[in-house]
């Protein structure tokens, strides 16, 4: 899809539509939030980075494995974030116009809340992989003192990851069916 690069005169909104649409900036607020919770995220991650650097010659192999998948997931929410506040501020809020900048993400130009929906739900269930990854890699302490997961845990977080499954192909197929019909 593709905007019109032509500037169409300003329309004339009554005070109702005015204050209606006006309204979208109220979510401004919210993506500031989004920003200064990727902040702490980026203090996680380099908190949990400094961990693993300094431990690397105690750590066994499992361990850091499960530091570098805690990384991994910090990243794909992170990534997540930037997802939701770009693509959302520009749907729901105001353009950013960055058409023609070197750094546009290339999936900006055609994002739409059904795209965004899509998207969003495809990071989740990436972020649910790691975490199930990380379960799976610990599910050999089952039954040990020191274990951190039950065998029921890895049964619901099984459940719950094709839960999040399921409902992503019922969102990306209902969002192909109204494309089809436009």
């Amino acid at each position: 899809m593709q905007r019109d690069t032509q500037a169409a005169p300003p329309v004339r909104l009554g005070l109702i539509a005015q204050l209606i649409f006006g309204s979208r900036w109220l979510q401004f607020p919210l993506y500031v939030g989004l920003i200064v919770a990727q902040a702490v995220y980026v203090f996680l991650f380099l908190k949990e980075l400094v961990h693993l650097v300094t431990h690397a010659g105690d750590f066994t192999e499992q361990q850091i494995m499960l530091v570098v998948l805690g990384l991994i997931d910090v990243v794909m929410i992170s990534n997540l974030l930037v997802m939701v506040i770009v693509g959302g501020y520009e749907t729901f809020v105001s353009r950013l116009r960055l058409h023609g900048h070197p750094d546009q993400p290339e999936w900006l130009s055609h994002v739409n809340a059904g795209v965004l929906k899509v998207k969003l739900a495809m990071a989740i269930i990436g972020i649910s992989s790691i975490h199930l990854l990380r379960t799976f890699i610990e599910a050999s302490r089952i039954g040990l003192p020191n274990a951190t997961v039950t065998s029921e845990s890895v049964m619901w977080q099984t459940i719950i990851h094709m839960a999040f499954i399921v409902s992503a192909i019922g969102i990306a197929y209902v969002d192909r069916m109204t494309q089809t019909r436009h």
